[in-house]
Protein backbone atom coordinates (compact mmCIF):
# COMPACT_ATOMS: atom_id res chain seq x y z
CA UNK A 1 0.00 0.00 0.00
CA UNK A 2 1.54 3.44 -1.06
CA UNK A 3 1.37 5.97 1.76
CA UNK A 4 -0.94 8.68 1.80
CA UNK A 5 0.14 12.05 0.25
CA UNK A 6 -0.53 14.64 3.08
CA UNK A 7 -0.98 18.50 2.47
CA UNK A 8 1.85 20.37 5.21
CA UNK A 9 0.92 23.04 7.26
CA UNK A 10 2.57 25.27 9.44
CA UNK A 11 1.05 27.53 12.35
CA UNK A 12 2.44 29.88 15.10
CA UNK A 13 0.94 29.20 18.30
CA UNK A 14 1.90 30.10 21.95
CA UNK A 15 5.47 31.08 20.76
CA UNK A 16 5.67 27.44 18.68
CA UNK A 17 6.15 26.81 15.11
CA UNK A 18 4.15 24.03 14.50
CA UNK A 19 3.91 21.92 11.51
CA UNK A 20 0.63 19.41 10.89
CA UNK A 21 -0.27 16.85 8.38
CA UNK A 22 -3.54 16.80 6.74
CA UNK A 23 -4.52 13.77 5.17
CA UNK A 24 -7.42 13.77 2.53
CA UNK A 25 -10.04 11.37 2.64
CA UNK A 26 -9.95 9.34 -0.75
CA UNK A 27 -12.78 10.47 -2.74
CA UNK A 28 -13.24 6.67 -3.77
CA UNK A 29 -13.13 5.29 -0.27
CA UNK A 30 -15.66 8.35 0.77
CA UNK A 31 -18.06 6.93 -2.16
CA UNK A 32 -17.65 3.16 -1.16
CA UNK A 33 -18.33 4.60 2.58
CA UNK A 34 -21.43 6.67 1.75
CA UNK A 35 -22.56 3.22 -0.48
CA UNK A 36 -22.41 1.34 2.94
CA UNK A 37 -24.01 4.09 4.76
CA UNK A 38 -20.87 4.97 6.69
CA UNK A 39 -20.86 8.94 6.38
CA UNK A 40 -17.33 9.87 7.69
CA UNK A 41 -17.28 12.81 10.28
CA UNK A 42 -15.52 16.49 8.83
CA UNK A 43 -12.34 15.35 9.87
CA UNK A 44 -10.33 13.00 12.72
CA UNK A 45 -7.84 15.22 14.44
CA UNK A 46 -4.60 13.03 16.18
CA UNK A 47 -2.77 13.33 18.66
CA UNK A 48 0.74 11.26 18.97
CA UNK A 49 1.98 9.56 22.15
CA UNK A 50 5.42 10.41 23.93
CA UNK A 51 8.48 11.02 21.75
CA UNK A 52 6.95 10.46 19.07
CA UNK A 53 5.02 12.56 16.01
CA UNK A 54 2.79 12.09 13.02
CA UNK A 55 4.57 9.28 11.81
CA UNK A 56 3.45 6.99 14.67
CA UNK A 57 0.17 6.84 13.31
CA UNK A 58 0.79 5.75 9.83
CA UNK A 59 -0.90 2.43 9.78
CA UNK A 60 -4.31 3.47 10.98
CA UNK A 61 -4.25 6.21 9.09
CA UNK A 62 -3.23 4.06 6.18
CA UNK A 63 -6.05 1.76 7.22
CA UNK A 64 -8.73 4.22 7.33
CA UNK A 65 -8.17 5.57 3.40
CA UNK A 66 -12.07 7.25 3.65
CA UNK A 67 -11.09 9.54 6.30
CA UNK A 68 -9.98 12.90 6.67
CA UNK A 69 -6.88 13.17 9.22
CA UNK A 70 -5.40 15.92 10.89
CA UNK A 71 -2.18 15.29 12.82
CA UNK A 72 0.51 18.03 14.40
CA UNK A 73 3.32 17.42 15.78
CA UNK A 74 3.32 18.13 19.20
CA UNK A 75 5.80 21.42 19.93
CA UNK A 76 9.04 19.83 21.02
CA UNK A 77 8.72 16.49 18.88
CA UNK A 78 9.23 15.67 15.62
CA UNK A 79 8.92 19.16 12.96
CA UNK A 80 7.74 21.38 15.65
CA UNK A 81 9.79 23.47 17.78
CA UNK A 82 9.58 23.95 21.48
CA UNK A 83 7.31 26.37 23.32
CA UNK A 84 9.89 28.95 24.35
CA UNK A 85 11.38 29.26 27.88
CA UNK A 86 9.45 32.55 28.80
CA UNK A 87 6.23 31.25 27.48
CA UNK A 88 3.19 30.94 30.22
CA UNK A 89 3.15 27.32 29.08
CA UNK A 90 4.87 24.16 29.62
CA UNK A 91 5.21 20.67 27.22
CA UNK A 92 2.67 19.53 29.86
CA UNK A 93 -1.56 18.08 29.42
CA UNK A 94 -2.35 21.69 29.96
CA UNK A 95 0.51 23.36 27.50
CA UNK A 96 -0.28 20.98 24.77
CA UNK A 97 -4.11 21.33 25.50
CA UNK A 98 -3.94 25.06 24.52
CA UNK A 99 -1.81 24.60 21.36
CA UNK A 100 -4.34 21.90 20.47
CA UNK A 101 -7.00 24.41 21.03
CA UNK A 102 -5.14 27.03 18.92
CA UNK A 103 -4.32 24.71 16.51
CA UNK A 104 -8.08 23.85 16.00
CA UNK A 105 -9.42 27.32 15.83
CA UNK A 106 -6.23 28.15 13.04
CA UNK A 107 -7.45 25.33 10.95
CA UNK A 108 -11.17 26.51 11.66
CA UNK A 109 -11.79 22.85 12.40
CA UNK A 110 -16.06 22.75 12.79
CA UNK A 111 -17.46 21.19 15.97
CA UNK A 112 -18.90 18.09 13.86
CA UNK A 113 -15.04 16.55 14.18
CA UNK A 114 -13.62 13.37 16.18
CA UNK A 115 -11.10 13.98 18.39
CA UNK A 116 -8.39 11.46 18.95
CA UNK A 117 -5.33 10.56 21.38
CA UNK A 118 -2.61 7.77 21.53
CA UNK A 119 -1.11 7.07 24.59
CA UNK A 120 0.33 10.38 26.20
CA UNK A 121 -1.80 11.67 23.40
CA UNK A 122 -4.76 10.44 25.23
CA UNK A 123 -4.12 12.35 27.96
CA UNK A 124 -3.45 15.54 25.51
CA UNK A 125 -7.00 14.72 24.12
CA UNK A 126 -9.00 13.55 27.51
CA UNK A 127 -7.62 17.53 28.70
CA UNK A 128 -9.01 19.48 25.52
CA UNK A 129 -12.14 17.35 25.36
CA UNK A 130 -12.70 17.91 29.16
CA UNK A 131 -12.70 21.87 28.23
CA UNK A 132 -13.92 22.34 25.60
CA UNK A 133 -16.23 19.34 24.29
CA UNK A 134 -18.58 21.27 21.92
CA UNK A 135 -15.55 21.13 19.57
CA UNK A 136 -16.24 17.57 19.30
CA UNK A 137 -18.85 14.88 18.37
CA UNK A 138 -16.77 12.35 19.70
CA UNK A 139 -13.06 11.03 21.57
CA UNK A 140 -11.49 8.09 20.57
CA UNK A 141 -8.72 6.83 22.70
CA UNK A 142 -6.30 4.21 22.04
CA UNK A 143 -3.80 2.80 24.56
CA UNK A 144 -5.66 5.35 26.79
CA UNK A 145 -3.21 5.68 29.89
CA UNK A 146 -5.37 4.39 33.02
CA UNK A 147 -3.28 4.29 36.03
CA UNK A 148 -0.64 6.55 37.32
CA UNK A 149 3.09 5.43 35.99
CA UNK A 150 4.67 5.41 39.33
CA UNK A 151 2.11 3.34 40.95
CA UNK A 152 0.43 0.81 38.12
CA UNK A 153 0.56 -3.02 37.67
CA UNK A 154 4.30 -2.23 35.69
CA UNK A 155 5.74 -0.05 38.62
CA UNK A 156 8.69 -1.12 38.91
CA UNK A 157 9.50 -0.78 34.63
CA UNK A 158 7.98 2.77 35.30
CA UNK A 159 10.39 3.97 37.82
CA UNK A 160 13.29 2.67 35.71
CA UNK A 161 12.69 4.84 33.01
CA UNK A 162 11.81 7.76 36.04
CA UNK A 163 15.50 7.23 37.00
CA UNK A 164 16.34 6.88 33.36
CA UNK A 165 15.01 10.06 32.73
CA UNK A 166 16.25 12.13 36.02
CA UNK A 167 19.80 10.48 34.95
CA UNK A 168 19.18 12.68 31.38
CA UNK A 169 18.27 15.84 33.48
CA UNK A 170 21.27 15.34 36.02
CA UNK A 171 24.51 15.31 33.54
CA UNK A 172 26.04 18.03 31.81
CA UNK A 173 23.64 19.13 28.89
CA UNK A 174 26.09 17.33 26.45
CA UNK A 175 26.28 13.88 27.78
CA UNK A 176 22.69 13.79 29.07
CA UNK A 177 20.92 14.58 26.01
CA UNK A 178 23.17 11.64 24.22
CA UNK A 179 22.26 9.65 26.87
CA UNK A 180 18.66 10.43 26.32
CA UNK A 181 18.99 9.83 22.49
CA UNK A 182 20.66 6.36 23.19
CA UNK A 183 19.96 3.88 20.59
CA UNK A 184 20.89 0.83 22.47
CA UNK A 185 18.22 1.83 25.48
CA UNK A 186 15.26 2.80 22.64
CA UNK A 187 16.08 -1.06 21.11
CA UNK A 188 15.46 -2.53 24.62
CA UNK A 189 12.43 -0.64 24.89
CA UNK A 190 10.82 -1.55 21.52
CA UNK A 191 11.86 -5.35 22.52
CA UNK A 192 10.14 -5.20 26.44
CA UNK A 193 6.83 -3.32 24.33
CA UNK A 194 6.64 -5.50 21.22
CA UNK A 195 3.89 -8.36 21.32
CA UNK A 196 3.91 -9.72 17.86
CA UNK A 197 6.19 -12.58 17.51
CA UNK A 198 6.08 -11.49 13.76
CA UNK A 199 9.39 -10.45 12.58
CA UNK A 200 8.67 -8.17 10.08
CA UNK A 201 6.52 -6.66 12.83
CA UNK A 202 9.10 -6.44 15.29
CA UNK A 203 11.22 -5.61 12.83
CA UNK A 204 9.09 -2.47 11.38
CA UNK A 205 8.37 -0.90 15.45
CA UNK A 206 12.39 -1.54 16.06
CA UNK A 207 12.81 0.90 13.15
CA UNK A 208 10.12 3.41 13.91
CA UNK A 209 11.27 4.29 17.50
CA UNK A 210 15.17 4.25 16.32
CA UNK A 211 13.98 7.09 13.44
CA UNK A 212 11.89 9.15 15.50
CA UNK A 213 12.44 8.94 19.41
CA UNK A 214 14.94 10.92 19.25
CA UNK A 215 13.36 13.35 17.12
CA UNK A 216 13.08 15.48 20.76
CA UNK A 217 14.47 19.46 20.03
CA UNK A 218 15.97 19.72 23.48
CA UNK A 219 16.16 17.91 26.98
CA UNK A 220 14.47 20.96 28.43
CA UNK A 221 11.13 19.70 26.10
CA UNK A 222 11.50 16.42 26.71
CA UNK A 223 11.86 15.99 30.14
CA UNK A 224 8.80 18.52 30.91
CA UNK A 225 7.40 16.12 28.46
CA UNK A 226 8.06 12.90 29.96
CA UNK A 227 7.06 14.84 33.86
CA UNK A 228 3.49 15.28 33.08
CA UNK A 229 3.28 11.87 31.19
CA UNK A 230 3.71 10.50 34.65
CA UNK A 231 2.11 12.42 36.95
CA UNK A 232 -1.14 12.89 34.53
CA UNK A 233 -4.03 10.00 33.76
CA UNK A 234 -7.06 9.97 31.34
CA UNK A 235 -8.71 9.03 35.00
CA UNK A 236 -8.63 12.86 35.75
CA UNK A 237 -10.55 13.99 32.94
CA UNK A 238 -12.59 11.01 32.10
CA UNK A 239 -16.07 12.12 34.26
CA UNK A 240 -16.08 15.87 33.04
CA UNK A 241 -16.25 14.25 29.21
CA UNK A 242 -19.37 14.12 28.18
CA UNK A 243 -19.00 12.69 24.66
CA UNK A 244 -19.39 9.86 23.04
CA UNK A 245 -15.70 7.97 23.32
CA UNK A 246 -14.25 4.95 22.70
CA UNK A 247 -11.54 3.38 24.51
CA UNK A 248 -9.26 0.55 22.14
CA UNK A 249 -6.80 -1.01 24.61
CA UNK A 250 -4.69 -3.60 24.84
CA UNK A 251 -5.23 -6.93 26.95
CA UNK A 252 -1.02 -7.17 27.60
CA UNK A 253 -0.71 -3.17 28.16
CA UNK A 254 2.18 -2.05 30.61
CA UNK A 255 1.05 1.14 31.25
CA UNK A 256 -2.74 -0.05 31.79
CA UNK A 257 -3.97 -3.51 32.94
CA UNK A 258 -7.67 -4.75 31.83
CA UNK A 259 -9.06 -4.30 35.11
CA UNK A 260 -7.37 -0.48 35.07
CA UNK A 261 -9.53 -0.23 31.58
CA UNK A 262 -12.59 -1.15 32.52
CA UNK A 263 -12.30 0.87 35.70
CA UNK A 264 -11.75 3.67 33.48
CA UNK A 265 -14.32 3.54 31.20
CA UNK A 266 -17.15 3.49 33.97
CA UNK A 267 -15.46 7.09 34.69
CA UNK A 268 -16.91 8.81 31.44
CA UNK A 269 -20.63 9.18 31.07
CA UNK A 270 -20.57 8.01 27.70
CA UNK A 271 -17.81 5.54 27.46
CA UNK A 272 -17.46 1.93 25.39
CA UNK A 273 -14.35 -0.18 26.00
CA UNK A 274 -12.56 -2.45 23.08
CA UNK A 275 -9.69 -5.24 24.30
CA UNK A 276 -7.67 -5.94 21.91
CA UNK A 277 -5.97 -9.51 22.55
CA UNK A 278 -2.39 -10.17 22.08
CA UNK A 279 -1.26 -6.90 22.00
CA UNK A 280 0.28 -4.16 24.41
CA UNK A 281 0.65 -0.15 24.23
CA UNK A 282 1.47 -0.35 20.76
CA UNK A 283 -2.02 -0.95 19.01
CA UNK A 284 -0.74 1.37 16.70
CA UNK A 285 2.15 -0.47 15.28
CA UNK A 286 0.84 -3.92 15.53
CA UNK A 287 -2.75 -4.07 15.74
CA UNK A 288 -3.41 -1.04 13.39
CA UNK A 289 -5.92 -2.95 11.26
CA UNK A 290 -8.16 -4.13 14.22
CA UNK A 291 -7.89 -0.79 15.45
CA UNK A 292 -9.18 0.79 12.46
CA UNK A 293 -12.13 -1.39 12.23
CA UNK A 294 -13.18 -0.36 15.44
CA UNK A 295 -12.52 3.24 14.57
CA UNK A 296 -14.71 3.04 11.49
CA UNK A 297 -17.74 1.53 13.36
CA UNK A 298 -16.94 4.57 16.03
CA UNK A 299 -17.19 7.01 13.07
CA UNK A 300 -19.92 5.53 11.31
CA UNK A 301 -22.34 5.97 14.73
CA UNK A 302 -20.49 9.34 16.10
CA UNK A 303 -23.63 11.71 15.92
CA UNK A 304 -22.48 14.95 13.10
CA UNK A 305 -23.63 18.24 15.05
CA UNK A 306 -24.27 21.11 12.89
CA UNK A 307 -21.84 23.38 14.08
CA UNK A 308 -23.30 26.46 15.42
CA UNK A 309 -20.78 29.08 14.29
CA UNK A 310 -21.24 27.56 10.30
CA UNK A 311 -17.49 27.33 9.99
CA UNK A 312 -15.69 25.40 7.13
CA UNK A 313 -12.69 23.10 7.65
CA UNK A 314 -9.70 24.29 5.55
CA UNK A 315 -6.55 22.11 5.54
Amino acid sequence: MSPRRALVSTHELHGATVRCWTYPGSADAVAAGRARRLPPPEAVVAVHGFRGDHHGLARLIEALPETTFVVPDLPGFGSSTEIPEDSPHRHDIDGYAAVLSALVEDLAIGDHAVLLGHSFGSIVAAAHAAASPHRWSGLILINPISEPALEGSEAVLSRLAHLFYRCGEALPAPIGERLLRWRLVTDVMSLAMTKSRDRATRDYVREQHRRYFGGFTSRRALLEAFGASISCTVRDYAASIPLPTLLVAGALDELGSPASQRALADLFPDARLRMIDGVGHLIHYEAAPAAASLVRGFLAGAPHRASSRQRRWRP
